[in-house]
């Protein structure tokens, strides 16, 4: 499902499988249900009361965030368009594009968030400053 007014920004669900006597389990095919080449994953847990993550844009990284367990919300935004969702289903992420700005808050204690990214990590195409972001945003 498309994220209105924020291009390629998207909210994916990932098939599930649920048997009574032995749980359920989801799964995710890159190129198919990520909608890119995974080169990293990593998975944010332990996040401490009032405390939040992100807060930063990538001008180079796509990211698909999910809520392995418990719940969290993300602000998404691109400079003209935002909102906020709350995800608490382990199939249930959004894809953030390169570009816009994210930030996750109110973490359910016990939550880990995992995250897929079509980029290795390197902090030179962060910006972690929203006065900053929207500036270059500008720019461009």
């Amino acid at each position: 499902m498309s994220i209105s007014g924020i291009p390629n920004c998207s909210l994916i669900k990932l098939k599930s499988f649920k048997e009574t006597h032995r749980g359920c389990l989801s799964f995710a095919d890159a190129q198919a249900d990520i909608p890119f080449m995974i080169k990293r994953v990593f998975w944010i847990y332990d996040v401490p009361d009032n405390a939040s993550r992100g807060g930063h844009a990538n001008w180079k990284c796509t990211e698909a965030i999910f809520p392995l367990s418990g719940s969290f919300d993300i602000y998404v935004d691109d400079g003209e368009y935002f909102k906020t969702y709350h995800l608490d289903k382990a199939n249930e992420g959004i894809v953030i594009p390169a570009g816009v700005w994210c930030l996750l808050t109110n973490f359910e204690k016990g939550t880990v968030c995992f995250v897929a990214s079509d980029e290795e990590y390197s902090p030179d195409y962060y910006v972690d400053d929203y006065e900053e972001y929207l500036k270059n945003l500008q720019c461009k």
